[in-house]
């Protein structure tokens, strides 16, 4: 059975940390990215995945011209859509639809925004794809998706996994049973 390394990758911070942004383009804080490619210097990959969102492809785009590995971005690695929240401070939000949403982001999306389960589908649409060694960097929302389809977590279970920016997830993957194992967590 021929497996392979996955590393998910959080994006450094943005220049606008602790916002819901969603699919805002923020552009990345600039000091933020160089910890992004210093990490992936300890891991082996042949590509370089990620989200089509500056403050994830900005760093992808580093790590792989210092590597000499393809890079592709794309927008089924985005973070979950916000809708109306997008931008926003969650603090300023009202406390019961956050806690709601929270809780079962399914059943209450945010308003005009994306249902957790279609934020999956566009994952397991993408994980479809990768079939070699792969460092995908992403948003805490993607990652916790893979990591319910990967790993059979569910929803509650990912956001046990503390995903804090630049964190680097690493994963074997079997395609053949469409399952995969945490190998390590560098935070």
């Amino acid at each position: 059975m021929n497996s392979f390394a996955l590393h998910l990758m959080r994006h450094g911070a943005p220049q606008t940390p602790g916002l819901l942004l969603g699919h805002s383009d923020t552009p990345p804080d600039p000091d933020a990215m160089q910890p992004c490619v210093e990490r992936a210097r300890a891991i082996d990959f042949a590509q370089v995945l990620s989200s089509d969102l500056s403050r994830a492809s900005s760093p992808a785009a580093l790590i792989a011209a210092e590597r000499a590995v393809p890079h592709h971005a794309d927008a089924r690695w985005r973070e979950l859509h916000f809708g109306a929240w997008e931008g926003a401070d969650p603090a300023a939000l009202p406390a019961s639809d956050m806690g709601r949403f929270w809780d079962a982001p399914d059943e209450n999306p945010p308003p005009g925004g994306e249902r957790w389960s279609d934020l999956r589908l566009r994952v397991e649409s993408a994980l479809a794809t990768v079939d070699q060694p792969t460092l995908i960097l992403s948003h805490a929302g993607a990652m916790r998706a893979a990591l319910t389809l990967l790993c059979g977590f569910t929803y509650r279970q990912s956001w046990a996994i503390d995903l804090p920016y630049g964190a680097l997830l690493s994963l074997r993957v079997w395609p053949e049973t469409q399952s995969a194992q945490i190998s390590g967590l560098i935070t």
